[in-house]
């Protein structure tokens, strides 16, 4: 295979795998805001499940900074027309995560019970519908998104924030949702003690129920609504434009790869696996290898997108033909050349970095030193 187009799968690959580490983490951390009601029924019950992610919510965060330059350098055409087109998702996405450190910082620096009462349902919103825009983005890209290109390669969104929020988008984002909770409660489960952790394993084990359920119902749609299908282009490795391309849309075209090459099965496999996995583990208050499977579910799911698509990035629901794929919306071989450098050096680095974290602050809150330390959140 030519080292662009080797590259181009590199970039491909390594896109997943940050989105992945973006579901695990950030969707772990904000699993805990969405469910932080339900675990915590007192004040120092809630401040409890805060301070179980108080030390890694905001380094987590590098999660969305890595996905979002990795999109930038290695997918521009992507940035470009994701941003432009998606720019009220973007700025709901925005607001509500800016909730999310005043939520952390401002709760308990005022012993108001309506103070730290309104700041518990901001905390919630920042992690409910984050996730939930999340799954309605992945979901729509099945749908393909209304945007067309000029001769100038200017994108133009014909579409509306009403119709993103389509019933198949809504199915993908409780669905996000539900996985975020479930590792919400599963990390409670590993932090906190006695009737806490009861609570995260009982929502563990109805959330992962409920994401089993989700995430079959999206593939029996999937396979009922049209798909995608690459029918010419100037090939991989090739720089091309997307108006260099011919594509049709054909009823159950989504699932042709699996057809095709039928071990691919394996992905979708691993995310109920996982689930249900996990959701053995946490009835049995094994938090910490339930939390693993978790991962392992995200993996699988996230995953069976991206075989699903491929080698669609971004489809066109305007005009087919003009959809944004590996091959035309990547960078030029040297940008990716040097983007596989640093990948190479800093994303081992932040894995490391994190896992250290983790390890070095392990173990459970204590409620007593939360109730008497001033600067616990």
């Amino acid at each position: 295979m030519d080292l662009y187009a080797t590259l181009q799968i590199v970039w491909w690959l390594l896109l997943g795998v940050l989105l992945i580490g973006l579901a695990v983490m950030v969707g772990m951390d904000m699993g805990v805001g969405t469910i932080l009601r339900y675990v915590g029924r007192t004040d120092l019950e809630r401040r409890v499940a805060l301070n179980v992610i108080g030390p890694h919510w905001d380094g987590n965060q590098v999660w969305f900074i890595l996905g979002g330059g990795a999109v930038f350098a290695a997918f521009p055409l992507i940035y470009a027309t994701a941003f432009s087109g998606f720019y009220v998702v973007m700025l709901l996405l925005l607001w509500s995560m800016i909730m999310r450190p005043l939520g952390f910082e401002y709760r308990s620096k005022l012993s108001s019970a309506g103070w730290r009462n309104a700041w518990d349902w901001a905390l919630f919103v920042s992690g409910f519908v984050p996730m939930v825009v999340f799954g309605a983005a992945c979901g729509n890209l099945f749908l393909g998104v209304p945007f067309q290109f000029d001769w100038t390669l200017t994108s133009t969104y014909t579409g509306s924030f009403i119709a993103l929020l389509n019933p198949f988008a809504i199915l993908c984002g409780l669905l996000s949702a539900s996985m975020s909770a479930a590792m919400g409660a599963i990390t409670v489960m590993n932090g906190a003690e006695g009737v806490m952790a009861e609570r995260g394993r009982t929502l563990a084990r109805v959330a992962w129920l409920l994401g089993m359920v989700l995430f079959a119902a999206g593939g029996f749609w999937i396979a009922h609504i049209q798909g995608y299908v690459l029918l010419g282009s100037p090939g991989a490795g090739v720089p091309q434009t997307p108006m260099q391309q011919q594509v049709s849309l054909v009823d159950g075209a989504w699932l042709a790869h699996f057809r095709d090459h039928g071990v691919l099965w394996l992905v979708p496999a691993t995310g109920f696996a996982g689930m249900a996995a996990s959701l053995l583990a946490a009835s049995a208050r094994r938090s910490h290898l339930a939390w693993w499977l978790g991962a392992l579910a995200w993996a699988g799911v996230i995953g069976t997108l991206g075989t699903a698509l491929f080698p669609f990035l971004l489809p066109s629901a305007s005009v087919p033909a003009q959809s944004l794929t590996v091959w035309n919306a990547s960078s030029s071989r040297l940008t990716l050349a040097w983007m596989t450098g640093f990948a190479l050096v800093f994303v081992p680095l932040v894995i490391w970095y994190t896992s250290w974290a983790f390890y070095v602050m392990r173990g459970k809150v204590d409620p007593h030193h939360i109730a008497n330390d001033e600067h616990a959140y």
